[in-house]
């Protein structure tokens, strides 16, 4: 059971990664993923935060996060769920599921309405 909703935050910027060319935008993405996992876990909560990396701000936490990325020059958008890194660049649905599950989210039984036989 869940203790408390999951956090995932997107980091990314209005300009799509240099080397993403083809590939959504950070806020593109960020809108696809809350979709896609409203579908995946409904009535489950969850918080969804943006942020952009161009932008100042007064969270120091947010600010390291940013520095790391430029260090390591990690392709953006990055999704983190809970502080961990769970995709760059073109996140993959499978890895942002498989992480959910670990924190007790579950799908509702895709079968249960096939099986009324």
């Amino acid at each position: 059971m869940l203790v408390k909703p999951v956090t995932v935050t997107v980091y990314g910027a209005e300009t799509i990664c240099p080397s993403c060319v083809g590939a959504p935008s950070s806020k593109e993405t960020y809108e696809w993923l809350e979709a896609a996992l409203g579908r995946k876990f409904p009535n489950q909560a969850f918080i969804m935060e943006y942020v952009d990396i161009n932008q100042v701000h007064e969270d120091k936490k947010k600010t390291a996060f940013i520095e790391k990325m430029e260090e390591e020059d990690l392709f953006y958008p990055v999704v983190l769920i809970e502080d961990r890194i769970v995709g760059e660049g073109n996140p993959r649905l499978k890895a942002v599921f498989g992480e959910f599950e670990k924190y007790g989210y579950k799908a509702p039984d895709e079968n249960k309405e096939h099986s009324t036989k």
